[in-house]
């Protein structure tokens, strides 16, 4: 299997949450700052190596300056079983997942992935069936996001989705039709998994059904929908907007 270098706090946490067998090294700033050291505290101890650098060595390594003072060597490895997803949300406090009804165009999937690792989406969810495969297109539209986001692949969609409900995480699927607006709903308090359909069909109806909640985004203009991966995007930074609102602290400037 081909090694590979993932950098940035979200990519080392979620690789060695998700697959730490496959982490050779990890290569962490000694002076890496309190806040960031936090978030990577829970996770180190799942490396059989971690490696004190400086920033230059790491920029050298991964070939930029944006690397958050956190780099890994890892080895290529495929989706998340549905087990593997299960256990790794069993190992989050309050995750957040987005969940893909059927999305077919690559284009889509990639800035799907991408919008989700920039929100720091603990998991992407795909219906092992109906959606597009991980081809060259998407991992260079989602622009790395597509080998540092934790992606699983299921076989039963609304079987993936009521466990997970078994393990304290509320459903919110994102429909048109729906009556209540993405604004009016609590996303900020517990575990959740946000649902969107497919290009054209949305979600299938036992997807729908299995949804806790029914969402919509206002839409003030002649168009009805947007496209998926906007609306996950809107999604899924409504949720950080809210979780960051619920911080000591937060709504002040600095």
């Amino acid at each position: 299997m081909t090694p590979r270098i993932l950098y940035g706090i979200h990519a080392v946490r979620q690789v060695l949450l998700t697959r730490p067998d496959t982490v050779e090294c990890v290569y962490l700033q000694a002076d890496l700052g309190a806040e960031r050291q936090a978030r990577l505290d829970e996770v180190l101890p799942r490396a059989s190596r971690v490696l004190p650098v400086s920033a230059d060595e790491l920029e050298r390594l991964t070939g930029t300056v944006k690397h958050q003072g956190v780099a890994a060597r890892a080895t290529e490895s495929g989706p998340l079983s549905e087990s593997a997803a299960r256990e790794l949300l069993a190992a989050i406090e309050r995750p957040l997942v987005l969940v893909l009804d059927g999305v077919q165009d690559p284009r889509n999937f990639g800035a799907c992935l991408r919008a989700a690792d920039g929100a720091g989406t603990d998991l992407v969810v795909v219906a092992r069936n109906r959606n597009v495969d991980l081809t060259p297109v998407v991992s260079k539209v989602a622009a790395g996001a597509a080998e540092s986001q934790a992606i699983a692949q299921v076989g039963n969609l609304v079987r993936f989705l009521e466990s997970i409900k078994e393990q304290g995480l509320w459903i919110v699927g994102a429909d048109a039709e729906a009556g209540e607006s993405l604004y009016d709903l609590d996303l900020g308090t517990a575990g959740t998994a946000l649902v969107l359909g497919g290009e054209g069909e949305g979600m299938r109806r036992l997807t729908r059904e299995t949804c806790d909640y029914l969402v919509s985004l206002p839409m003030q203009g002649a168009v009805s929908s947007l496209n998926v991966a906007v609306a996950a995007g809107i999604c899924l930074y409504e949720c950080v907007r809210q979780r960051a609102a619920r911080l000591p602290g937060a709504g002040q400037l600095r």
